[in-house]
């Protein structure tokens, strides 16, 4: 029973659609704080993440998925599968569509493939902050005509508009069940799996296109100090030596401003003062090399 009297609900929910739609941004709205980077280059995300977001009445365990694309190679292939694998045995699934881009393939491939899910799915009309209303139902219209869903929200993640109606369209769904974590804990990532995604954010947003999605970060060392101070040592891996001439910089400058910024944001979720040591190196395509993946976390067993 909640504090309210009324029996608590709680369940997963899945986080699913195409690369770039606002999924992680939708993710740290819902649950309040940071925990999946943000960036508006596609396919940033790589892991599964746990948010978790406690209410007076109900806990809500969202898994942000990767972005649903056509794999590349195999970091791709591991990145589908998990996305795939995250709708196993959830309560809820959370199809988010960015409203800005027509309905093509892409979003069609993944209504097929939850065709099969047993899962209730609501869609999330992502970035309503940038279009007219008058053109929503249009774009409603049409997805209504490739199945059923249990509910449609349009919603605004950066903005926070209608998250509200979201959140109680998915209290609603949830069956009862108990609270698996501590009201405090918001992820179940380890501080130096969410520490690492922070590097690679900064690296995203420094150097866009230039380093697109051939970098990985290994936390090799994260210790707190006897006043308290965090050390954290670790390595960005690029795929060749001109990427890391990329990330060093004309005199570090580059690599110290990655630093720079990652540790602030360290600062910020973590509430400790940081010192980051970041150190580059190249493992030569490494993200289509089994034993590189499973380095880095991308474990393709976990999918199977």
């Amino acid at each position: 029973m909640s504090e309210s009297g009324k029996k608590y609900k709680s369940g997963f929910v899945a986080v699913i659609g195409r690369p770039n739609v606002g999924k992680s941004t939708l993710l740290n709205h819902l649950v309040g704080q940071k925990i999946a980077i943000v960036s508006d280059t596609p396919q940033t995300t790589r892991n599964r993440i746990l948010g978790i977001l406690t209410l007076p009445d109900a806990q809500i365990l969202f898994l942000d998925t990767p972005g649903i694309h056509k794999p590349q190679h195999k970091l791709g292939e591991y990145m589908v599968k998990s996305a795939r694998s995250a709708l196993r045995e959830v309560d809820l699934i959370l199809f988010v569509s960015d409203v800005t881009e027509s309905v093509g393939p892409g979003e069609r491939f993944i209504l097929d493939m939850l065709e099969g899910e047993t899962a209730p799915v609501v869609l999330v009309l992502n970035k309503v902050d940038l279009m007219p209303k008058e053109k929503l139902l249009p774009i409603i219209t049409r997805y209504s005509g490739f199945r059923n869903f249990a509910a449609v929200v349009p919603v605004s993640a950066l903005t926070g508009d209608n998250t509200d109606r979201l959140l109680s369209v998915i209290k609603e769904a949830l069956p009862e069940g108990p609270q698996y974590y501590p009201e405090d804990e918001i992820t179940d990532q380890p501080e130096r799996v969410v520490a690492a995604e922070l590097i690679r954010e900064k690296i995203f947003r420094l150097t866009r296109e230039e380093i697109p999605h051939s970098t990985a970060v290994e936390v090799e060392e994260m210790k707190t100090r006897p006043n308290g101070d965090v050390f954290l040592r670790a390595t960005i891996y690029v795929e060749r030596d001109s990427q890391k001439g990329i990330i060093i910089g004309g005199g570090g400058s580059m690599l110290k401003e990655i630093g720079q910024q990652a540790r602030i944001e360290m600062e910020n979720i973590f509430g400790s003062r940081f010192f980051v040591d970041l150190w580059v190196k190249v493992k030569k395509d490494w993200r289509n090399k089994d034993g590189s993946l499973r380095m880095f976390g991308y474990d393709d067993r976990e999918n199977q």
